[in-house]
């Protein structure tokens, strides 16, 4: 290999890595600022939610496209697109004037931000020798990993200190940089002609997606029975045509055949329900700890750091307890856990130990971390090669649905409680053991996978 090969190589892990960065952060950074944008926008800090659904949702109807773009237009061309859209939006971010504004530019970057991953591992993937790709995606997923451990700090800390605009305006450097990077390194490449892309069945699974959150979050009012129920006929009509359009269609977004490998829709489901618990955390604690209890928004960042650190620690450990336990076991028992830190999150008050809450935040971030893995490898282990990739498109686009649903949840119950005079001073501990709850369903969900599968 060349020296000019090896640094471009080094250059693009450095873009994409950056690039995935960006991503994760977008996606944690904002909560620690809520506070702050719903008093700079007049807005109740209650109904803030939308901000962080707005952009998870976006990027979960998109993903599937990612490929499909990148093969039709080129990864060089599409992946630059992905950067100048996200850094576009970014600052129509900071420039919002109201909620609305700020709900649009957040859509936005989901929409740059849906491409970012894919189409960057694509890259790595048609430029990266075989023997070092596994490397090159280690080097990557750690960025992704440092987004969620220093957002929450850094979205409070810039809030508090030059405004919440900045938590976006950040964005704009790197993102100028990557595109920079992007003409500089990126080689071009000729186009094919893909398969044609499923744009229907795309439609119809975003329509699903985007109509059962809104059915969750809808105001309260005198219409609210009817809304609801209409939204939520429409998700499931929407899943029904996409099971119509598949039947039979080898070219659907994801054919039906995906599902009989025996644990992949149980893995799915079991996915799902847990990941809504564990995503509702990152946004309810960072309220509770400004709205409840009166803490700066850089302190309860910092007060989040246990979790993420815990977490990343906690990553070696699940192959050899998987190994020991088998899966089987260690689903059971881990996703307990999980579910109990959450529920013991009620718990905290202005008397409550602080050596208890870093306790609390350091079981949760190493048990989430190994739950996640743990149920990412059970997913997709019976997969084969010719499903391996659409499978796992598909599971991103529940990875990211959960993390909207979670949010949605947690949001409008925090809305709901608060209005109604009894249980106002108890919003924050009954959402905790709700959503707490929810993640310790998904339990009898694992217990129905097939171990004999497992090996």
């Amino acid at each position: 290999m060349s020296l000019t090969s090896s640094r471009s190589q080094k250059a693009l892990l450095w873009i994409v890595a950056s690039g995935f960065f960006m991503q994760t952060l977008d996606t944690t950074i904002v909560n620690t600022a809520l506070p702050s944008m719903a008093a700079s926008l007049g807005e109740p800090v209650l109904a803030m939610h939308p901000v962080v659904v707005s952009y998870t949702l976006t990027m979960a109807s998109l993903t599937p496209a990612s490929g499909w773009l990148a093969d039709r237009f080129g990864t060089r061309r599409v992946y630059f697109l992905a950067i100048l859209v996200f850094v576009l939006g970014s600052l129509l971010c900071a420039n919002a004037h109201t909620l609305s504004q700020l709900l649009l530019a957040r859509v936005m970057q989901g929409v740059g931000g849906s491409m970012l991953l894919p189409i960057g591992r694509l890259a790595v993937l048609r430029s990266v020798p075989g023997a070092q790709y596994i490397s090159a995606l280690a080097f990557i997923s750690i960025a992704g990993q440092l987004g969620p451990v220093f957002g929450p700090v850094l979205g409070g800390w810039l809030s508090q200190t030059i405004g919440w605009h900045w938590i976006f305006l950040i964005n704009v450097p790197v993102g100028v940089i990557g595109m920079f990077a992007v003409q500089r390194f990126l080689p071009p490449e000729e186009i094919a002609s893909p398969p044609r892309f499923d744009i229907l069945g795309c439609g119809l699974l975003s329509t699903c997606m985007v109509a059962f959150s809104l059915a969750l979050d809808v105001p309260v009012d005198n219409y609210r029975e009817w809304w609801s129920g209409g939204l939520f006929a429409l998700s499931a009509l929407t899943v029904w045509l996409y099971v119509v359009h598949a039947r039979g269609n080898e070219q659907a977004l994801f054919r039906l055949g995906l599902f009989n490998e025996p644990n992949f829709s149980i893995g799915l489901i079991g996915n799902l329900v847990c990941r809504i618990g564990s995503s509702a955390v990152p946004f309810l604690l960072p309220l509770l700890l400004q709205v409840k209890l009166g803490f700066s928004p850089l302190h309860a960042g910092l007060v989040l750091l246990p979790a993420a650190v815990a977490g990343t620690i906690a990553k070696p450990w699940i192959a050899p307890l998987v190994r020991r336990y088998g899966y089987e076991n260690f689903l059971a028992v881990n996703t307990v856990l999980v579910g109990v830190a959450i529920v013991s999150f009620a718990l905290i008050s202005p008397s409550w130990p602080i050596s208890l809450g870093i306790a609390q935040l350091a079981l949760f971030g190493v048990c989430n971390s190994m739950q996640f893995a743990a149920m990412n490898s059970v997913t997709l282990k019976g997969l084969s090669s010719k499903d391996a990739g659409s499978g796992n498109s598909l599971f991103s686009m529940v990875q990211m649905l959960a993390l909207g649903l979670g949010v949605t949840i947690a949001g409008s119950m925090l809305n709901g409680l608060d209005g109604v005079a009894w249980a106002r001073e108890w919003s924050f501990t009954l959402t905790f053991v709700c959503v707490g709850m929810v993640t310790l369903l998904s339990a009898l969900v694992f217990r129905r996978m097939d171990s004999r599968y497992f090996n």
